[in-house]
């Protein structure tokens, strides 16, 4: 009885998808990749190669998609399956690629740098809410050729999750598979048990740039799962209805599925995004509306019905402190992710759209986490009679039930019980403890995280490897040093 939010007819998801195979003929997909431009030329797509503009015949669409796989997993450090994508199964893991974080003393948005990543994946890694780690900041201490593998570096060596990540060039991409292959045990074993997934966006309005197209090419060809990351921007960079951004994000998905897939047939892929709408009043990308979360719903009805793993940004908020706005729109994205079955929902932590990262709204989302995985879970059938059998013996009193053995046998497999951060105190209760607000709970649970965090326990040489690897890098980009790592051993 697990519940659902549909927001499409099967008629429209058919007149979505139609008209998506005809965006792609008219008018065409951008193609600034000459390598993804043949691919698809060889197949039979028509080629400008001066514009290039590509104009892909639906036949090729569904050929492609007849061979990408409904169901994968990503597996943690000691090669456990623990993230599945594919069906209805529901993730979270933190929102990525902020460039700044929220300072819990002064409340500013400060340049996010190595420390406070290594804050963030700490506390990431203690909540059980978050079923993978994210690549959640930019570390602006670093040099910017190290920017994207120096991120994924810092999660290898202090967690054991599934990685949600992505490159920012196409060398350094590849430069990623190595260090994952490090830890995996070579890229053969990496095919075959990937830790993590790499995000690649294409540009809207329907355009695949050498970058986005390439990433798609390698990750194909490495078999590591590649994660479309769609952003048609409603009113601005794509059709301003609602259905009109779903139907672009198709012809955006479609395009790039069928790159991936003609370069390696059978690799993973999702169908993800970070769309948004565009507001008239401000000139922002408010992924706080309920209209972004709409379109997120929409579109991941639309892979399902493909039969293809799914992916959103949900769960983030427009405000830029930890206030009502932001625990609204936060849990409000969150639960309606949860209710459209979506495989991973990219976001929490986040502040001021997808710029800036939180550890302490990472602990507050992670109760909005548990709340949506719980209203997932569905109404459930524990006894063999709905009520009746619980009256027997009672005499009409308040608490009969609580003395009854089936309520201590069961509550906790009904009832989600969330962590102090979260307030159901009586008034008196909640002053005897310090007439503390949710935010400065929050912080206290960080710090309490913070204390009790022990590194993973991870095989030294490996990690010498790794080290070996990425300094050597580092040392080719200007930098004799790694800030924070300098004396980091093994645990």
């Amino acid at each position: 009885m697990q519940p659902k939010l549909t927001l499409l007819s099967d008629e429209i998801i058919a007149r979505i998808l139609g008209e998506a195979y005809e965006l792609l003929l008219k008018p065409g997909i951008k193609v600034q990749n000459a390598e993804a431009r043949q691919l698809l030329a060889e197949a039979g797509s028509h080629v400008d190669e001066e514009t290039m503009i590509v104009r892909i015949p639906e036949q090729i669409v569904r050929k492609a998609l007849e061979t990408v796989p409904h169901e994968f997993f990503l597996f943690d450090y000691d090669g456990n399956p623990k993230v599945q994508y594919g069906g209805d199964a529901v993730q979270f893991d933190p929102g990525s690629s902020g460039i700044t974080v929220l300072d819990p003393v002064t409340l500013e948005h400060k340049t996010a740098e190595s420390a406070d990543l290594i804050r963030i994946i700490k506390v990431a890694e203690s909540l059980p809410q978050y079923d993978a780690q994210s690549t959640a900041v930019v570390c602006h201490d670093v040099p910017k050729d190290l920017h994207d593998l120096y991120r994924l570096y810092l999660v290898m060596l202090y967690s054991k999750k599934p990685i949600v990540t992505g490159a920012f060039t196409n060398a350094t991409v590849h430069h990623m598979f190595d260090m994952l292959a490090i830890f995996a045990g070579g890229r053969d074993k990496l095919r075959e048990q990937p830790r993590a997934v790499f995000d690649v966006c294409p540009s809207p309005p329907l355009i695949w740039s050498n970058f986005g197209a390439g990433n798609l090419i390698s990750l194909a060809r490495a078999g590591v799962p590649a994660e479309i990351v769609s952003m048609p921007l409603a009113g601005a960079a794509a059709p301003v209805t609602l259905l009109g951004s779903v139907t672009q994000h198709a012809a955006e998905c479609l395009s790039g599925i069928t790159i991936h897939q003609l370069a390696y047939a059978g690799s993973p892929i999702v169908w993800g995004g970070a769309p948004a709408i565009f507001d008239m009043r401000k000139g922002g990308t408010p992924f706080g509306a309920v209209e972004t979360a709409m379109i997120d719903s929409s579109y991941a009805q639309v892979g399902k019905s493909l039969g293809l793993p799914t992916h959103a940004y949900l769960g983030a908020t427009d405000a830029k402190l930890l206030d009502t706005q932001a625990g609204l729109e936060s849990g409000v994205g969150a639960m309606i992710g949860a209710l459209s079955g979506i495989n991973m929902i990219s976001g929490s932590g986040m502040l001021d759209s997808l710029v800036c990262q939180s550890p302490e709204k990472l602990v507050i989302d992670a109760e909005g986490v548990a709340m949506a995985k719980r209203m997932v879970e569905g109404m459930k059938i524990h006894t063999e009679t709905l009520a009746t059998q619980f009256y027997e013996g009672v005499n009409f009193k308040g608490g009969d039930f609580l003395k009854q053995r089936i309520t201590m046998q069961l509550f906790q497999k009904e009832q989600h019980m969330p962590s102090k951060v979260i307030d159901r105190d009586s008034m008196r209760g909640w002053k005897e403890s310090g007439s503390m607000d949710t935010f400065t709970r929050a912080k206290i649970r960080v710090d309490e995280i913070l204390a009790s965090y022990r590194r993973p326990e991870l095989d030294p040489a490996k990690v010498g490897r790794l080290h070996a690897f990425v300094l050597d890098l580092a040392k080719k980009a200007g930098a004799e040093h790694l800030p924070m790592l300098e004396n980091f051993q093994p645990a």
